[in-house]
């Protein structure tokens, strides 16, 4: 299994966020950090505002910031709600599956399991755990001696 590239940099921007003292940060300076394009960035980051993870401002003292304590965000959370779907195999989907051997096959339901082990897995991993080494994570960020 493999997370899209959206999911992927939205953890990576919460761990941004996170490791920062500043009040705000742009998305200009995560995505020459991370060095990843901008305007895929500013997808990712709107969808963050939206599911309430971020608060984002406009204007000249605008940026982005997390909108709850590191400590309150659930890394599973955001990966349920930044994936576009957990479809590991086709037939998992009930529109485009054409699987004939569907509901007879052993597998499925081993797949569900181990995604949902998967998921769980994630639940018990919060921002603030994957974010605890904050000074390193600031210095390889900003190319900086925090």
């Amino acid at each position: 299994m493999q997370l899209s590239l959206h999911a992927d940099y939205a953890c990576r921007v919460l761990i941004y966020l996170a490791t920062r003292e500043v009040p705000r940060s742009s998305i200009e300076e995560i995505a020459k950090a991370f060095k990843i394009s901008e305007n895929h960035l500013v997808k990712v980051v709107h969808r963050l505002g939206q599911q309430g993870f971020i608060e984002t401002t406009r204007g000249r003292n605008g940026g982005i910031r997390l909108a709850r304590e590191p400590e309150k965000i659930s890394i599973g959370d955001v990966i349920r709600r930044m994936e576009p779907h957990f479809e590991v195999v086709e037939c998992f989907s009930a529109l485009s599956n054409t699987c004939p051997i569907t509901g007879i096959c052993g597998l499925q339901p081993a797949l569900f399991k181990a995604r949902d082990a998967f998921l769980q897995t994630l639940d018990a991993v919060t921002l603030a755990s994957v974010s605890i080494n904050k000074e390193a994570l600031t210095r390889t960020l900003t190319g900086t001696s925090a």
